[in-house]
């Protein structure tokens, strides 16, 4: 017989905030093009340097943290000098990344949940692609309708040396949570990124309202649905 879940991780982007993930990315990385042009970053030189930075997180074996290897590799397009500007990108962040969320919805039912399984005496944690600084992860917590203290612990690029698919990442935060994965659930909207916690013994769950199934996998493998029907999951293995 399968352990109670006790432990409910959740997906940000695309799961408590509804988001058209491109959609998003292009308007985000206009506003911080706008931003840092003046400061010398050509944005056509900008954007892929990002882009190759954020490949260098998910490649991440965990050597180093996931703001490391991006710095790392960012300095290699705009040279080590552009360590010194990390405070613009936090100012970036604190600012003009507000306008980003103009492109991203809100459900409340997402807090409504989270309140609830709180209410229920479960722990809430939220496993977000760390490819983010702290900053900018409480921002979009806020745009979801929460607060960064509504969850135990929650994924930056600063605390986290692995990313999403990599198994490494979901055994570095339920380590963290010293938590044991039968009694875990993962909730997300990406098949690849958040489904393959399945693999560490966890149980999942993928919320469809803003799918990601970049391979076509059946997704009826999966227990499936909206707020409403995790709920009710949850409620039928506690």
């Amino acid at each position: 017989m399968s352990k109670k879940i006790s432990t409910v991780l959740f997906d940000l982007d695309g799961t408590l905030l509804p988001m058209d993930q491109d959609v998003f990315v292009k308007t985000y990385f206009g506003f911080l093009a706008k931003k840092l042009a003046p400061h010398g970053y050509d944005p056509e030189k900008l954007v892929p340097a990002i882009w190759s930075g954020t490949k260098a997180m998910v490649k991440n074996t965990g050597a180093v943290t996931n703001e490391d290897a991006f710095w790392n590799d960012f300095v290699l397009t705009f040279g080590e000098q552009a360590r010194n500007d990390i405070p613009l990108f936090d100012e970036f962040y604190r600012t003009d990344f507000e306008n980003a969320r103009a492109s991203c919805g809100l459900n409340p039912a997402a807090a409504k949940t989270v309140a609830e399984l709180k209410a229920l005496g479960l722990r809430v944690a939220l496993a977000t692609n760390p490819i983010f600084p702290a900053v900018a992860t409480r921002a979009r917590i806020r745009w979801a309708g929460m607060e960064p203290e509504d969850f135990e612990h929650f994924t930056t690029y600063e605390n986290s040396c692995h990313c999403k698919p990599n198994p490494d990442y979901y055994r570095d935060v339920i380590a963290h949570l010293n938590a044991d994965p039968e009694t875990c659930i993962m909730v997300g909207n990406d098949v690849t990124e958040d489904m393959v916690a399945q693999t560490l013994g966890m149980r999942v769950f993928l919320l469809t309202d803003c799918l990601i199934n970049k391979e076509g996998a059946d997704i009826s493998v999966y227990p499936n649905g909206s707020f409403d029907a995790l709920m009710a999951y949850i409620k039928e293995n506690i």
